[in-house]
């Protein structure tokens, strides 16, 4: 989750209690600490992440990721998370519904 090498910031705590906070609407939403950032779960499955530096990340298909490059979102490495933008962090809506499209990503990268 982190960067190799990198700490656990105070930001990075605050990051993923913030994130679980607004998440709150798709039930069982929680972190757990996981190298050196947070990974967020809800109903175990894992959908989003915070890492080391206190940036968050949601879950993406590869269908999703042109979309998400134009809308300014940066992929996490070789992971398949993307940033989630400003105007998602500052609108419940926005976040809510990606929120969701990354759970449902993730629901189904665990069937397989």
């Amino acid at each position: 989750m982190g960067e190799k090498g990198g700490k656990l910031t105070g930001e990075a705590s605050a990051t993923a209690e913030e994130l679980v906070d607004a998440l709150q609407e798709l039930g069982g939403v929680a972190s757990k600490k996981m190298f050196g950032g947070y990974g967020v779960f809800c109903d175990d499955v894992m959908f989003a992440l915070v890492d080391s530096a206190g940036t968050p990340f949601f879950r993406a298909s590869d269908d999703q990721v042109e979309a998400l490059e134009a809308s300014g979102a940066v992929g996490h490495g070789r992971m398949p998370y993307w940033s989630i933008t400003d105007s998602e962090r500052t609108s419940e809506e926005r976040l809510l519904g990606r929120a969701r499209e990354a759970l449902e990503t993730a629901r189904e990268a665990k069937k397989k």
